[in-house]
């Protein structure tokens, strides 16, 4: 009797997590899917049913986003900004987070507390004083150089989306470096490498799976990030969600829904393709947290 209300209890709960996944799953898929579908429709089939399907595949939706609304230029920016901020924060994040998890010196412990503390900083609450900041300090260099040199600069967008993402980098990679059994750097001794070539040639690509969670979850953060960039790059250089908004508020005073959507498009496709290439690597980031020996 005890065995059957179990079996029974167990099936309840498994018939609830699959209809909860398929909900979740179908909650996604479908906003995504109709965004696509809408982005090749003409203007006029805007104005019957929203879940119809296209009449055929109207791609002038999206020459029209890159030409007339410039969604190439933001789109080269979103790359250029986001590919800088990727690779400052991995030149100083890893080392970082080697250093703190696997060596105890003087001002660790301090150290470890601020990265953790600045996990509770919100980027929205600082963009008016970075933006203050900046241009006093760019006001002090126009008047020498006679020219802007930090605002509407987008390596200097890269730095500060870099900075703003290292305590959450840190403190991933640095749990990640925690769990790796010492045997390895031991060995690595033992065969004559230094401090630096033990972390390049081993604790490195040993956290490849973790450091690919970095990537991906700072790559999503950088591209869709809309505050700073606003903010920060006031007349040109401006990135794709800033260009986003320009193009629908643009389109929605013309009535002109194609376009709109094809911008759209435009900005989830380069996160869905970074998604499916390193889904596999994500998965094993996600559930293996250390090394079989």
């Amino acid at each position: 009797m005890k065995n059957s209300k179990k079996i029974s209890l167990d099936g309840l709960m498994r018939v609830f997590i699959y209809v909860a996944l398929i909900t979740l799953a179908v909650s996604i898929i479908v906003p995504v899917a109709w965004v696509f579908l809408a982005s090749i429709k003409q203007n006029k089939e805007f104005y019957g049913s929203p879940w119809s399907l296209p009449e055929g595949i109207h791609l002038a939706n999206f020459v029209e986003a890159f030409q007339e609304a410039q969604m190439g230029e933001y789109l080269l920016n979103s790359v250029l900004v986001t590919a800088m901020a990727l690779l400052i924060l991995l030149l100083v994040a890893l080392p970082a987070s080697y250093a703190l998890s696997r060596f105890e010196f003087r001002g660790n412990r301090l150290i470890n507390s601020i990265v953790k503390a600045g996990l509770f900083i919100n980027v929205s609450y600082i963009a008016v004083p970075i933006f203050l900041m900046l241009l006093d300090w760019d006001t002090g260099l126009k008047a020498m150089l006679g020219n802007d040199l930090l605002l509407n600069n987008r390596f200097m967008l890269a730095l500060i989306y870099a900075s703003t993402a290292l305590p959450f980098t840190i403190y991933l990679l640095s749990s990640y470096f925690k769990t790796l059994p010492a045997d390895f750097e031991e060995a690595a001794s033992i065969d004559g490498a230094g401090y630096y070539r033990t972390m390049f040639s081993v604790m490195f690509p040993m956290a490849a799976p973790s450091i690919v969670i970095v990537i991906l979850f700072n790559f999503l953060l950088f591209w869709n990030e809309y505050i700073l960039a606003l903010t920060l790059m006031p007349a040109s250089n401006q990135t794709l969600p800033v260009g986003l908004l320009n193009l629908m508020a643009a389109e929605r005073s013309a009535v002109n829904y194609g376009p709109m959507y094809a911008g759209m498009v435009i900005v989830m496709l380069p996160t869905l393709i970074l998604y499916i290439m390193v889904q596999k690597r994500l998965t094993q980031g996600m559930t293996v947290g250390g090394v079989k020996g």
